[in-house]
């Protein structure tokens, strides 16, 4: 069983940075994709960013392009997710998440991701 655990949310002001880990362990072989999902009160869960495992491709949601970054240090099964200029819109419980049907359309989906972290909340606020 997958297993996946995220750390690094917290409290931060507009225009600060947060940086969130997301651990995967167990069996992880194969070409999967792992991606940030959020979720905000009264919202839909939405795809923020993901990584493929194969070639590092990479997708990220309008809203965030040119703020968020991610990244993978595969030996270590861990992916980051790196935000700078915190908007309050971005206030959510951020889950890592994983599917293993590998890189495709689907990776903007939610409902496509197999395996979920327990998530972590990140609050923007002044």
């Amino acid at each position: 069983q997958v297993h996946l655990e995220e750390s690094g949310g917290g409290l931060v002001q507009p225009g600060g940075s947060l940086r969130l880990s997301c651990v995967a362990s167990g069996p992880t072989s194969g070409h999967y994709a792992i991606g940030w999902i959020r979720q905000a009160p009264g919202k839909e869960r939405e795809v923020v960013s993901s990584i493929s495992s194969k070639d590092g491709q990479k997708h990220y949601l309008n809203s965030v392009e040119g703020r968020f970054t991610i990244d993978r240090d595969n030996a270590k099964n861990t992916v980051i997710l790196q935000m700078t200029s915190l908007k309050p819109e971005d206030t959510a419980i951020y889950y890592c998440a994983l599917t293993t049907r590998g890189w495709g359309p689907w990776i903007m989906s939610s409902s496509n991701y197999d395996h979920w972290g327990q998530g972590t909340q990140v609050t923007v606020s002044s």
